[in-house]
């Protein structure tokens, strides 16, 4: 059975017009740890007293493999009139939510056999490869398997870590990245900028 347990906010900035990155660490000062892929169920209650749940994905930059960490980093969006926006939306430092966790499988494994991966995302769904990046890091460098991130937005606005990527891509070999803008281009395009949807670049 998942844990079930306070979060604390401790930092949150708006990464996009209608995404904000949120840093949470256990208010009870507990130990979390994760799988990098897995997600969190954040547990709250509509305004007619219903319990619901939102899952997000762990966007924390860790060890790479289940070693505890202090911080649980997420990307929320914003939808108007959501529930979830308003709590979280509203939520000020200091201020604490119920979360459940860790879940899911949406994990890179270090016994597979696999040596070339494609990483598609638009969105917030890029969040779990964020954390994944010290273990591809690992991978590139153990196995010389190749990753490349196709990656989806409508704008450079809503281009989510997106230097981060380009970083990580520059100083690892075996790692690509690849901005698909569906809308508009960047103003001063990047060679690896792709035009349309993401499935234009995958073909």
């Amino acid at each position: 059975m998942a844990d079930h347990f306070p979060l604390r906010l401790v930092s949150a900035r708006m990464i996009a017009p209608a995404v904000r990155h949120m840093v949470f660490e256990r208010a009870d000062e507990q130990p979390f740890a994760f799988v990098p892929g897995q997600f969190i169920q954040i547990h709250f209650h509509y305004a007619d007293g219903k319990a619901t749940k939102r899952s997000y994905s762990v966007g924390t930059v860790g060890p790479g493999d289940a070693t505890p960490i202090r911080h649980i980093e997420i990307a929320v969006s914003y939808v108007d009139g959501g529930a979830a926006t308003e709590l979280l939306g509203g939520l000020g430092i200091g201020e604490s939510v119920e979360a459940s966790g860790p879940y899911g499988r949406f994990c890179l494994m270090d016994t597979d056999t696999n040596s070339r991966y494609l990483l598609v995302a638009t969105g917030t769904g890029v969040t779990p490869y964020r954390a994944m990046l010290p273990l591809i890091t690992r991978l590139t460098r153990s196995r010389g398997c190749r990753f490349e991130l196709i990656y989806g937005a409508r704008n450079e606005d809503e281009l989510l870590y997106g230097d981060e990527f380009e970083a990580f891509a520059a100083a690892t070999p075996g790692f690509a990245f690849h901005p698909c803008f569906s809308r508009s281009p960047r103003a001063v395009p990047r060679p690896a900028d792709r035009a349309g949807r993401v499935q234009v670049a995958l073909e």
